[in-house]
């Protein structure tokens, strides 16, 4: 009778870590947050002037919704919640992709054998 290859335990303990981590992810949000700085147009403001005064600066969220970029301006108390859901995509991405070469590892030691 032949045996079936498994999983090393190794491979199952960083599947379990990953599972912790993922547990400790909040809300996501894709996208970015920016800060500009713009002219408003009305002449004789001070950005107008040389050298250039912008105001701001203005803070934005763009995404991508169904294929179409959505910008979203920002108050400031928000900035810092936006970066943290951006942040908690960008981990979740990193532990899809350790999980997936987790698997691959995996798949490769189960083929030599």
């Amino acid at each position: 009778m032949q045996r079936q290859p498994k999983p090393t335990a190794a491979h199952l303990a960083e599947i379990e870590q990953l599972k912790a981590a993922l547990g400790e992810i909040g809300i996501i949000l894709r996208g970015s947050v920016t800060e500009r700085y713009m002219p408003c147009g009305r002449a004789g403001c001070r950005c107008q002037a040389t050298p250039l005064s912008l105001h701001g600066p203005y803070f934005q969220w763009t995404t991508k919704v169904e294929g179409k970029t959505r910008t979203v301006r920002l108050r400031p108390e928000e900035v810092p919640l936006y970066r943290e859901w951006i942040a908690n995509g960008r981990k979740l991405d990193q532990i899809i992709r350790d999980w997936e070469q987790t698997g691959l590892a995996a798949a490769d030691l189960i083929r030599e054998k």
